[in-house]
Formats: C-alpha cells, structure tokens, sequence
C-alpha cells in the first residue's frame, strides 16, 4: 500500500537499514560490536549545561508549549556566537531561527522553498538530507561534485546552462558529511558571487565548523559581503557540544529564506522544550572549554585510527576536520561493492562502518568511519580488520 504515496515512492531502499539489522542481530546474539557507523557522539555536555537544564525544569511554567522559533535569548546566544566567531552581525529576530537539529531545519526549509519540478543542485556523496529533503518536497536533483576544486565550478556553470528549468537552489556543506572535505573563504566567495550572478538561493551546512585539526579555524560563507543576499547556514549544537539526543539547531542568514521557514515551522511545531532551550543558551554563552576539548578529543582518535588501521592493512588518509574519516574500500573488496564490504566487515570482524554508496551514487567504493568510540576500542577495532584483511 505504501507503494501509492507519492512521497514514499521517491525514496529509495534505505541503505543504512541492512548493516543496522546485521548489527542490532550480532548484540542481540551477545556479540560485541565496535560502531563505527552512525555519526552518535558519546561523550556529555558539561555540567553547567546539565544543570541549567534541571534548574527550569524545576519552574512550573516551563513545561508549556515553547516558542516554534526559538526563545528570544537563544536566538541571541546564536548571534553572539556568530560575531565572536565569524566578526558576522545578525539580527536576532529577522536573522536567526532555532530548529530541532539541523537536519529538521534542512528538511522544513526545503518544503518551504521547493515546488515541484524544481531543480536542486546538491552535492554527491553528502549527507542524505540534502538531497533527500528536496527530494521529499518534489524537487528534482541534479549532483555536483563534493570537493571544493576547479570541477565544483565548471559543473555548476554547465548546470545552469544546460538544465531545465534553471536550478533555483545550491546546496554545499563544509566540513563535509562524510567526505570531511573543507572549504576556505575564497571559494564560499566565488559561490556567493557565482550564485548573485545567476540567481541562486544557497544552502550552507555548518553542523561541523568547530571539529577542526589545522590551525586555520573553519569559516562560515557569511563572511563574505552581501552573502545574506543569497545565502542561509545550518548549524548545530550537536557535536560541539555533545548535545545530539537534545535536537538544538539553527539558521541564521538571509531573512526571506528565514521567514519563510519561520512560517512553516510555526504550523509544525511550538519549538523545542523550554529547559533544552535555556540550557543550550548557557551552553553557547557559558565557558568554552568543552569546544577545545572535543577539538582534541576526535584529533586524538582521528590519529590513532590512521596509526592502528595503517598498521593493519588499510591506509587510511587523516581528515583535515569533521568527526568523520572517508576512504576506499581495501583493493581486494572493491568488486563487491561498499555495501556487501560492510556487511561482511560487520559479520567478520565485528566492526560496523558506514556504507558510501548510502551517501550517494558517487559514495560507492568508500565507506565512512566515524570517531564515535575511544582509542582503546578503536584499536581493538584495528585488530579485527587485520585478522579479516588477512583471512580474506
């Protein structure tokens, strides 16, 4: 019956669905199994954080219905974080809007934008969301490349001549999911004008601006003058903060786009609960310390996967940022594909990772390896691969 839904017609196979049924199957056998696959970071907020949290809940009145843009001193917690961070200045109340994580603010920014047929152009391998969000709207999605080089700008000049109708929106997000590519200011410059030039609305994802290993800190394509006339960026608390089960997002930018979101979140929901909203305030207004120590955190496990996986068989090149490292497939299993390689890692040697192809088209042959556990099991992660590399 689902099969008439038009929206659930346009959704392929979840791909990710058949390394979870494997995985969820060996735990439930008493098998342990080293996740590397979903991006669910396991450490906690800090705890001024926590116990901002319980202090309003405590209030009676906190516990009715919140705002669907978020209260008004979160929305300027996000403002401040943004000229501390970026020397970018937002309006509060026409600029910023709270969504329940990035993905939701994706996904309701894309209904509100999209009509049906219209053309999308989103990058491939990237997070699903941001193809799949328009997708779901009616859209239709022409693939540019993920990588920041000299082709991500000749396929857009070639998409804008050549496709029909003209694509309307740019979607681009760096540090990348899964790729971890990065992005530097002068190419966030040559979008905005690329995107003036021919009419663009674009779609920056940010949700990993603060997992960064170089000295250069990641930058936001607001920074570039008259950005706000084309551009709007999702962030998150998520990683940053370790506050992935509480669903705190934002976007913040261009006030069309904004309003436009703000009116159709207001007929979908009243906002996250009051107490995660004040307690992501003291979060982004509070001490800092817990962004450096997660900065340092997944540098850490980023190393000492490179060092255990290269020891074992398979060179992994380190990401320049992200939580995430992407690489081929060993030689050896390429014919089989991305999908029957994560399967028979999982069933072999108990180690979960994420199939590329589940990223896109162009995601196949790679998987992606999320620094979601410690050192210790990471190497002992390293020592199952070796005993399949060599069995195989």
């Amino acid at each position: 019956m689902t099969d008439d839904f038009y929206r659930i017609r346009r959704l392929p196979p979840y791909v990710f669905a058949e390394v979870n049924a494997i995985r969820a199957a060996a735990r439930a056998r008493g098998e342990d199994v080293i996740d590397l696959g979903m991006g669910n970071p396991d450490g906690a907020p800090p705890p001024h954080v926590i116990d901002k949290l319980a202090e309003v809940a405590r209030n009676p009145r906190a516990h009715r219905y919140s705002a669907s843009k978020g209260i008004v001193g979160l929305r300027r917690a996000q403002a401040d974080y943004y000229r501390r961070r970026f020397n970018v200045e937002l309006d509060p109340d026409s600029e910023v809007i709270v969504t329940l994580g990035s993905k939701e603010g994706l996904a309701n920014l894309a209904q509100a934008i999209t009509a049906p047929g219209d053309v999308v152009l989103a990058p491939d391998p990237s997070y699903p969301i941001h193809q799949f969000g328009f997708i779901i709207a009616g859209a239709s999605i022409r693939s540019i490349p993920a990588a920041p080089g000299p082709e991500f700008f000749e396929v857009l000049e070639r998409a804008v001549r050549f496709t029909v109708p003209k694509p309307k929106v740019l979607v681009i997000g760096y540090p990348s999911n899964p790729t971890a590519y990065v992005a530097d200011l002068p190419f966030y410059e040559k979008v905005v004008g690329f995107a003036r030039e021919h009419g663009l609305w674009v779609i920056s994802d940010l949700a990993y601006a603060e997992i960064y290993y170089g000295d250069t800190p990641t930058p936001s394509i607001l920074q570039v003058p008259d950005a706000r006339d084309v551009a709007v960026e999702f962030t998150s608390l998520s990683k940053t903060y370790s506050m992935a089960g509480w669903r705190v997002g934002f976007a913040v930018g261009n006030r069309e786009l904004i309003g436009a979101l703000t009116r159709v979140k207001s007929y979908l929901d009243y906002g996250a609960f009051t107490p995660v909203q004040a307690a992501a305030t003291a979060a982004l207004n509070g001490p800092q310390d817990i962004v450096e120590a997660n900065r340092k955190l997944y540098k850490a496990r980023r190393d000492c996967m490179v060092e255990s996986f290269g020891r074992a068989g398979w060179p992994i090149e380190p990401p320049a940022a992200s939580m995430f490292a992407w690489t081929p497939i060993p030689e050896q299993f390429r014919a089989m594909g991305s999908l029957e390689f994560t399967k028979r890692l999982l069933s072999e040697a108990g180690v979960a990772l994420s199939p590329g192809v589940g990223f896109g088209e162009a995601g196949e042959g790679y998987v992606r390896i999320a620094l979601v556990e410690n050192e210790q099991r990471i190497r002992q992660a390293a020592r199952g691969i070796k005993r399949f590399l060599e069995q195989a």
